[in-house]
Parts: C-alpha cells; structure tokens; sequence
C-alpha cells in the first residue's frame, strides 16, 4: 500500500511546493510509482510540474466535493514523470463547499482509500495555513514532512506546529506521525543556520533527515521552466539534494517495513 505523505508548515516561504515537485520527481526517478496532490489554491506545484493550472480540466476542488472520482482528475503527463492532481483557485471555493458537507475532514481520505496500492508514495502539498483542506491532507496522510528554514522564527513556529498536528491527530487521524524535519535554504556558513540545525538535532534527534537542501539558483530557476530541478538541471546541487532525500526516505521507509 502506497505511504501517504502530507508536506505541511503553517509558515510560507519555507520551500514546501520546491520540496513536493522535486521530492515526487526524485523518487519517480528511482522508479516509484508518485502521485502528487496539490491542494493548494495557488497551484504552484501544478504549474511547477509542466502543468498549466488554467487548462486543467479537473483539479482537487473536484475530487474532494466528490464531483469526479481520482481516476478522472488523475494528470499523467507531467515534467516530473509522476501523476498529479491539479490545483488553480477553484480550490479556495471548495473550503467553502466542504462546510456544509458530511465527513468533511475524511473527503480526501475517502478518495484514495481504493488506489493507495496502486502507488509507492502519494505526496500532497498542502496550502501554507491550517484549514479544510490541510485538514484533508493530515487526515488523509500517514506522516508529515516538515520543511523548515534554519531560523529563530522558523524555530518557534515548529513547536505551534508539532501542537497542531497532535490535536489533528487526535481527532481525525490518531495514527498520525511525523515523517521527518527537513532543513531548507540552508547556508553553513551562517552561524545562526548552525546554530538552529543542532537545536532541531537535539530536540528532535533522527527525525532530521541528514540530507539538507542548500540555497540554490537552479532550485528557485526551475519552477519558472515548468520542471523539477533535476530536468532543469541535474547536476544542480539542489538536485542532487532532494535525490539524496528520496533516497534516505526510502531506506527509512524500508527499514520500517521491515520491523513491522
């Protein structure tokens, strides 16, 4: 069964949307059967993915006021090499829509429960603030990946939201967990980014991944050609870096598998 994976920080600007297209292009790179969910109403990880937000002819909205099944608003060409559902504002509207619906919170859980098995990792890239639709992804999801900046701010903002996903958890989704802390944007030759990067260590010992994701033109360059880093250009080192990711979380994903 594939491993649902919500990436998720209350906080913009931290490299979330870069993280779900390159992490999804990576590990289809290694052969995984990815689908990518963009739920969020901007649609930068649609347009990050070769894919014109505007020409869609179905996005999440559609999916999770169950107007289309998966199957319908599945696009499988894409520059990365993995499925996507698509997002543009349409989406904003479904927040809306879902406050009157039944079994709100479960509608993306629902959808995916019968072509789970049919991918390695779903990867759904949540918008940057807690409402329904993050609601969906964590209730939907089997752990999170936190990308975070080596900041102070960044720092206090993850101990808000580590709380928040336990409540989450403890409501819709008890099993809940989280995947990782992912370090981005990061610059060992700032003393602060250190400084933060063995705080995160020592709070939150191996849920750091030891890969880390340096500040990179390419990485910020790709999106604008539509293409994850690694076709726009692989031997970035920002490339490189979410393919050393991939593959440290699917050793880890293994080596879990293998105790269970």
């Amino acid at each position: 069964m594939g491993r649902v994976i919500a990436i998720a920080n209350q906080k913009g600007g931290v490299g979330k949307t870069t993280t779900a297209v390159n992490l999804a292009a990576s590990m289809a790179a290694t052969k995984r059967k990815v689908l990518l969910i963009d739920l969020d109403p901007q649609g930068n990880a649609t347009m990050g993915s070769g894919v014109d937000k505007y020409e869609v002819h179905a996005t999440s909205y559609e999916l999770l006021i169950e107007e289309q099944p998966l199957e319908k608003v599945i696009v499988s060409e894409t520059s990365g090499k993995y499925d996507l559902i698509a997002a543009n504002s349409d989406v904003t509207a479904a927040e809306i829509k879902l406050m009157e619906c039944f079994a709100r919170e479960v509608r993306l859980r629902t959808a995916l429960e019968k072509y789970r098995n049919g991918y390695d990792f779903i990867i759904i890239d949540c918008p940057p603030s807690l409402n329904m639709l993050t609601v969906n992804a964590m209730a939907a999801a089997d752990s999170v990946l936190v990308p975070m900046q080596c900041e102070y701010y960044a720092l206090e903002g993850l101990t808000a939201l580590m709380d928040t996903i336990q409540k989450l958890a403890s409501v819709v989704n008890p099993d809940l967990c989280i995947e990782g802390i992912l370090r981005t944007m990061y610059d060992p030759r700032n003393r602060l980014a250190n400084d933060v990067s063995e705080q995160l260590k020592t709070h939150f010992g191996d849920k750091v991944y030891r890969t880390v994701i340096p500040r990179n033109v390419r990485l910020a360059e790709a999106p604008s050609f539509g293409a994850p880093a690694m076709y726009y250009d692989k031997s970035s080192t920002g490339a490189k870096a979410y393919l050393a990711l991939a593959g440290e979380m699917i050793r880890r994903n293994e080596k879990v598998k293998q105790v269970a």
